[in-house]
This record gives structure tokens, sequence and C-alpha cells, in this order.
């Protein structure tokens, strides 16, 4: 509540107020203070972000940025959310994944997640490295089957898996209602993946059985994790999960169910990175692209989409694994509040192997804090409202349309999945985003940003993953710089010391430090170990200090002015005592006798490999 002075004024009364242009003012005089020049339009867009899909995030949003109304919570579009309380009051359902081979293991991992937290079972049965269709009846002793929804991860033979599900319940006396989960079947996300044609035949079968006799299980998942983890964009991912749930909904209603009992067999799982307001908005968008495909098939209240989030595989990293807890953290937080109903968190060595006990603790408890201690369950779509959000929640809707059109054009999902399509769109900003990557201008924290060239290996027993086929690949944000890493570790190994380069630094800290710091942390990334000793050179002193570091190269930093005074004596110096490649910090004029300069923007995975490869280090 707003208390006013006595005489009934506004404080903010006699304030002028703001105008854009008057913002876009002071935004040109701080540019101009950090060296850089634009007016109006090109002032704002130095501080806009691109975001890929053609979309960028600007600096300021405002009342002037509209978009369509997004409705009210419950209601169609559902853009606010499925149902009209959101996940209030409890939170969102903790569905944690599990995929061991050993039924006693599993069995311990299932009930210790249950005791503490997770709310519903994600399980690998019937797949590389999940536990065995014959073992499902021992993983699942002690789990009570009507408290924890139990969703099936089945691979490219689902049948088995459900029939030993069903089997199960009946044999423990459920009544058919009291059954809830899926079972996971998405025969087009597995040809995707498998670079298989699709059959869904099997899939209706089970569609069916479900809507006539278990009303609290879904038969079918569209899951646009293969999309996302083969490079794909966010629109690209909302695109492609709606002509997969497009496909089904033809196939469901072709074997006689209705738009509305089709559309209840369906769960929709996307992925949720550590870019929150993205994630948010995805989830937003894609309740709203469904809601359109339901009222076009003239069911407008059933197009309620059901959502999964998982958090990301693609961000998470080898190197500095802990850095993961935080990533999933925001994944976390963005897929709560972008309304999704079940929120997976991968533990943060997921990209290490199997995770221990302790990993799983982290994952679960992530969820729990955010409802528990944020209490981001006790408001409904939080973020409605906000400019930016329904902003970019409209323009990626439109974006992952115009995509799904595409698609549609071609002649529906499986098609574009056998003509190759899928795969050749997928890898074009795969590319884009990888050279992003390699130019840091997509960093990577504690792999291509501060990396910790000591830090020490976790140890983790392999994850057992498919054979690698002709279907769509899996990436990771880390793949190109981990490479290089794998190689000076096996460097390392071999010769008892890392691959070195020497920081020259000219003149004064004052002077070298920005540059030799930026030059360090690139180094770094590569698995390169500077060696800045002693703090500071001249021509007269480098050729010891070059001799004594143990490199074949080195690097100059300081200031421009600085390199015209002494760079040129100074990489003569190095020559004479032996430097083999001279890189340069920054990007001056005129500098002579440097080898290559490097600087932000640089392709840093190129020089660093180069640079390797000059050094022998296979």
């Amino acid at each position: 509540m707003t208390v006013l002075p006595a005489d009934g004024l506004s404080p903010t009364a006699d304030l002028p107020t703001p105008s854009h242009d008057r913002w876009q003012s002071l935004v040109e005089g701080v540019l101009r203070r950090s060296g850089k020049e634009a007016t109006g339009t090109a002032a704002e867009e130095a501080l806009s972000t691109a975001l890929g899909d053609g979309l960028t995030a600007r600096p300021l949003y405002t009342s002037a940025d509209s978009a369509p109304d997004s409705g009210l919570p419950g209601f169609a579009p559902f853009t606010r959310g499925s149902r009209a309380v959101g996940n209030a009051p409890d939170g969102w359902d903790v569905r944690q994944r599990h995929a061991l081979a050993d039924p006693a293991l599993l069995n311990e991992a299932l009930l210790g997640d249950l005791e503490n937290g997770v709310t519903s079972l994600w399980l690998a049965v019937g797949r590389p490295g999940g536990v065995p269709v014959s073992g499902l009846a021992r993983a699942l002793e002690g789990v009570l089957l009507d408290l924890a929804p139990l969703v099936l991860d089945t691979g490219a033979d689902p049948g088995a898996a459900a029939r030993e599900l069903l089997r199960l319940c009946e044999a423990r006396g459920m009544a058919k209602e009291s059954v809830r989960g899926g079972l996971g079947i998405d025969p087009l996300g597995e040809a995707a993946r498998a670079g298989t044609s699709p059959e869904l035949d099997e899939a209706v079968h089970w569609a069916r059985l479900c809507s006539d006799a278990y009303p609290g299980l879904r038969a079918l998942t569209v899951d646009a994790l293969p999309y996302h983890e083969a490079g794909g964009s966010a629109a690209e991912e909302l695109g492609l999960s709606l002509a997969t749930g497009v496909a089904y909904l033809r196939a469901l209603t072709g074997a006689g169910l209705s738009v509305e009992e089709a559309c209840e067999q369906l769960e929709f799982r996307y992925a949720a990175t550590a870019d929150q307001f993205l994630t948010i908005a995805k989830l937003r968008a894609a309740r709203r692209l469904w809601s359109r495909v339901a009222d076009v098939c003239g069911a407008p209240e059933a197009g309620a989409q059901r959502q999964h989030a998982v958090t990301s595989s693609v961000m998470m990293t080898r190197r500095d694994p802990w850095v993961n807890m935080l990533r999933t953290t925001l994944a976390c937080l963005g897929a709560g509040v972008g309304g999704a109903e079940s929120v997976t968190v991968l533990p943060f060595d997921h990209a290490l192997g199997l995770p221990d006990a302790f990993a799983r603790r982290i994952a679960r408890n992530t969820s729990t804090i955010l409802i528990e201690e944020s209490h981001l369950g006790r408001v409904t779509d939080p973020a409605g409202g906000s400019w930016y959000v329904e902003r970019l929640t409209d323009e990626l809707a439109a974006a992952a349309w115009s995509f799904f059109q595409e698609i549609e054009r071609e002649g529906g999902q499986a098609e574009a999945l056998r003509s190759g399509m899928v795969r050749e769109r997928l890898a074009a900003t795969w590319a884009v985003r990888s050279e992003a990557l390699a130019r840091r201008k997509e960093p990577v924290t504690g792999v291509s940003e501060f990396p910790h060239l000591a830090e020490r290996s976790l140890e983790r027993t392999p994850a057992v993953e498919a054979a690698a086929g002709a279907g769509l690949p899996r990436v990771r944000r880390d793949e190109a710089f981990e490479a290089l890493r794998v190689r000076s570790d096996a460097h390392l190994a071999s010769t008892g010391s890392r691959p070195k380069v020497f920081i020259a630094a000219l003149g004064p800290a004052a002077a070298h430090t920005a540059r030799a710091a930026f030059a360090t942390n690139l180094f770094l990334s590569g698995g390169v170990e500077p060696v800045h000793e002693p703090v500071s050179v001249d021509a007269s002193t480098v050729g010891a200090a070059f001799s004594a570091s143990g490199a074949s190269s080195a690097c100059l930093c300081s200031t421009d002015a600085l390199y015209t005074e002494q760079a040129e004596a100074v990489v003569a110096a190095l020559r004479a005592a032996g430097a083999e490649r001279i890189f340069l910090a920054g990007k001056p004029e005129e500098v002579s006798g440097a080898d290559a300069h490097v600087f932000a923007g640089c392709d840093v995975v190129a020089v660093l490999s180069s640079e390797l490869d000059r050094m022998g280090v296979a």
C-alpha cells in the first residue's frame, strides 16, 4: 500500500516523465565514455543480445512493446499455464531420471529419492543402460505406484516394458483408475535418434488402451530433447515438437479417438537451459502454439499442454562440473516459472557418467529449495505481464510456427526426418553456434572462460549409451574445448608437464594487467599453461625469462602505445632466445614481428588447435 504525504500529493508528482529519447541519449553518453560512438537506434543495438532464431533481447522494454493478450491461467490459449492454479500451492512434480541396469541398485536409488523429496520417477527400461524388463519388478519393490507416478523411457521396443508395468500394477491389486504416469512412447523421437523409419501402429494401440481403461496413464511423449541435443534452437525445438504432436493427433484420431481423447494421451518434453528468460518464454510459447493446434482441430479446450521440462544436457560440462549446479538451478527456476508441470534436474556429474548419491541429492534438492524456500509455487505465471517476457514469448511463438509450417510443407515430421531436412537444419544452426562458442562470444564458465587447469577430475562409472547410428547427433557446448583439454591431459601424462606459453608483459601492471589476464584465460581454455614470471619484462630481460620458462612460444601483453615503443625489440630478443611462435594480445594497427594476434572475438579453438599441433601435442 502506498502512503501519501498529508497534502495528498505523490512524492514523485513534480518529477519529469522519462522519455525513450532521454534514456537513449544517456546510453550514448555511457558508450562514448567506453570508447564507442553510437547514436540513436545504433546505441540501443550496441546493448542488444542476439538469441538465435532471428530474435534479439533489447536493453529496454516498455508498454509500447505490445504482444497478444496472453489470457488467464487455465484458459485458452494457455500461455499463462495449463491449469488455473498453475503449480500453486505445492510446486511442480519433481521427477528424477534413473538409468541403471542393476535392479537392486536401482531399487535402492529409487527408494532413496522418494524418501527425500522426489514425487515421480522417470525410468529407463529395456534400453541400453536401463534396467531390463525382466528386472522391473525387483527394481520397483517397495515403490508405491499409486502415490509415485512412473514414466517409462523404453526406446524402440516399448511394448514389453508397458506390458510388464501393467502386469505389476494388476498383481498388486491396483485399480486401473489409480495407475498414473506415462508409457513414454515416442516413435518419431526414437526415429530421430536412431535414423530409422517410425512405426506408429504400436503407439496407437497403447494410446487407445490407456484412453479406454487407464485414465491416469498417458501413452505418448512428444520428446523435443533429440532436437535440442542435436544443436537445435528454441524455435526449432518448438516447431519440431509441434509437428510431432500433430502427427500423433492425426494417427490417433484416424484410429477413432476424438481430438480431446487424443490430446489427453500426450505429454510434451522440453529442454530447460541456464537462459532462464528464454526457457520461460519457450514453455509459454509451447502452450500457446499447441492451443492453436487444438483450436484448429475444433477442440480449443483440449489444448492445455502437459509439460515435462528437463535441464539441458547440452549445457553440462565435463570440466569444472560443480558449475553445472548453478546452470541447473537457473534452468530449474526457468522451468518452474515457465509453468512446467514436471521438472527433471540432471545431476551435476551427468556429463561424466552415472551420477553418485550426492549428485542425485543435489539435483532433487534444487527443486525443493526453489519450491519450499524460494516459494516459486505460490505464484502462478510470475513472469506474466513482463513486457520483455510477453514480447519474447510472442516472437518465439511466431518463429516456431513458421518452422512448423516448413515441416508441414515438407510432408510432416516423419517425411522431414526421412528427407534429411531436420538434420540439415539443425546442423546449420549448430554450426553457427559452434563458431560463437569457438570465438567465446558464447562463454562457457570453467571451460572457455576462467578454466581451472589444476582441478582434480571426478571419476564416475561410464554411462552406457546407445550405439551411434544414422540418427541425429548429440552435441555439447564444451566439446571443442574439451578436445583441446584432452590433448593437454595426454601430454601431461606422457611428459610430466603441460604445454606452456610464456607471458611477456611489458611495462607496469597498469599497462599490461588487462591483456595479460585475457591471454592467460585464453591459453588456459586449451590446456596451455601460461608462465608469467617475472611479472614484467623488457628487451634486456625477456630472453633469460623465456629460456627459464620451459615454453616454446610467447605472448606479448601491454598497451598499444608500449607495443609501438618496445614490441619490435622484445620480439627480436624472444627470437634470439629460441621462441618458435610469438603471439601478441590485442589488435594494434602496426606491430611488426609477431606471428599471430589473439584478441576478443578471435577463433580461440583454431588458434589453440594450431598451437598444439605445432608443439606436437597429439
